[in-house]
């Protein structure tokens, strides 16, 4: 093969190339903000209303976790939750979603509130801490918010829905409600001493799923989580829970599910 047949074979074979395509909506944009507590910068992705600029309402703020699967199947580890997707289809009752950007392999020492004696972690705190006193100021400061706790949600699956159990018990003035999916409450079980010690305002609300084929402790120990928060006096209205026969840890169970959440933690 002379230079010129290879040439054209390079080219060739460079045209079947073609780079993944973002999904994300024409709503979502990206910044980058310092993380003192981490010692590091964090990527924010942030879902503005479609009628935002057109309008002068505060809205509701919906801190997640994983940013890099909420909205773009480019950036997705194994597929997106179709955030955007899902709030563009809304004509009422809208959210500003912030995404943030997990800290690749430090996200199990971010998203984890105590350190395990095999996966470590335990930077949870820190985490929170960033959210709470760096990222919703700046949050707060530019766009706007509806600024307390009853307008304030996290969200977030696995680490991300423990992380964010965590925050509503842990800092309740600035965190009113949780979305939990697929919670890791196993890696932290001392999560549940936690719930035992501390008083919940009655204004806290919970979203929690989970899916029969997640593993063998995902339901018992959500179950477990349940029956605790039952027996401290939550009422029915701070709770829903649903445990669905054949769901699996990953994106697209998340994603079949996220609107229901959102509906109901928003209404």
């Amino acid at each position: 093969m002379n230079l010129k047949h290879l040439y054209l074979v390079i080219i060739a074979f460079a045209l079947q190339i073609t780079p993944a395509q973002t999904t994300a909506s024409k709503q979502v944009s990206k910044f980058t903000i310092a993380a003192p507590q981490l010692d590091t910068l964090k990527t924010i992705w942030v879902y503005l209303p479609s009628d935002y600029q057109n309008s002068e309402k505060e809205f509701s703020v919906i801190y997640m976790h994983d940013a890099q699967n909420l909205f773009d199947t480019e950036t997705a580890y194994a597929g997106e939750w179709e955030v955007d997707e899902y709030m563009d289809t809304l004509v009422e009752n809208k959210s500003i979603i912030v995404g943030i950007a997990h800290g690749n392999n430090k996200r199990i020492e971010e998203l984890t509130p105590y350190t395990n004696e095999i996966y470590d972690g335990g930077n949870g705190n820190a985490y929170l801490t960033f959210i709470k006193n760096t990222l919703k100021p700046h949050i707060d400061a530019t766009y706007r918010t509806k600024t307390d706790a009853e307008h304030t949600t996290i969200f977030g699956s696995s680490l991300g829905g423990l992380i964010s159990f965590y925050a509503v018990i842990k800092y309740p003035e600035t965190f009113g409600k949780a979305g939990v999916f697929s919670p890791a409450f196993w890696i932290n079980p001392e999560i549940y001493d936690l719930v035992k010690t501390t008083e919940i305002p009655e204004s806290t609300k919970f979203y929690f799923l989970a899916g029969t084929d997640e593993g063998e402790t995902m339901i018992p120990k959500l179950e477990e989580m349940l029956e605790l928060l039952t027996s401290k006096g939550l009422k029915q209205n701070q709770i829903e829970s649903h445990i669905i026969e054949g769901g699996q840890h990953n994106e697209k169970f998340w994603a079949e599910h996220f609107g229901k959440a959102y509906n109901w933690l928003t209404k």
